[in-house]
């Protein structure tokens, strides 16, 4: 199964997509950054993470995609910035006919860590360590994107043992 996972921002998405070639192994296809520049307006911005998302698509197919969801934030701006570049990520993945599957941050550090409250350096070590990379995933964002590909494959995980203990 090929994971597309997305933390999205205005300024700067993160993705990173695995292919899951057995349990607990994974192959990493690609990782990196949608960025934008500051001084081009929301619409602008919008546009360039939705093009450049349904081309990361395009690229790799994958079988399904996993997005970040919001949590609370204090600052009231950067919450609705941040859920419309939810809003241009999922439309493009609707758009392809991709499978979505949503986390929330305590979701996915749950998944990698064992703990809802990991710091971010505990999160890149692991993803480091689950994915056999030869160092740590730059820039952050990026790590983002791996982590919530990897909390989606971990989820299929536990839905097939699930499924197995009822069988």
């Amino acid at each position: 199964m090929r994971i597309l996972g997305i933390d999205p921002g205005t300024a700067t998405t993160g993705f990173g997509i695995i292919e899951e070639k057995s349990k607990f192994s994974y192959a990493v296809h690609d990782f990196g950054t949608i960025s934008t520049p500051p001084e081009h307006t929301d619409s602008q911005r919008l546009h360039t993470i939705h093009s450049n998302t349904s081309e990361i698509i395009a690229n790799y197919n994958p079988d399904c995609i996993a997005i970040e969801k919001l949590y609370f934030f204090r600052n009231t701006t950067t919450v609705i910035t941040v859920a419309q570049a939810r809003g241009v990520v999922l439309l493009a993945g609707e758009q392809h006919g991709a499978d979505i599957h949503e986390f929330t941050p305590l979701q996915i550090k749950q998944a990698l860590t064992g703990y809802g409250k990991a710091p971010k350096e505990q999160m890149k070590q692991m993803v480091q360590h689950t994915l056999k990379l030869p160092s740590l995933p730059k820039p952050d964002d990026a790590a983002d994107g791996l982590a919530v590909a990897l909390c989606r494959a971990q989820s299929n995980v536990e839905l097939e043992a699930l499924k197995k203990s009822k069988g």
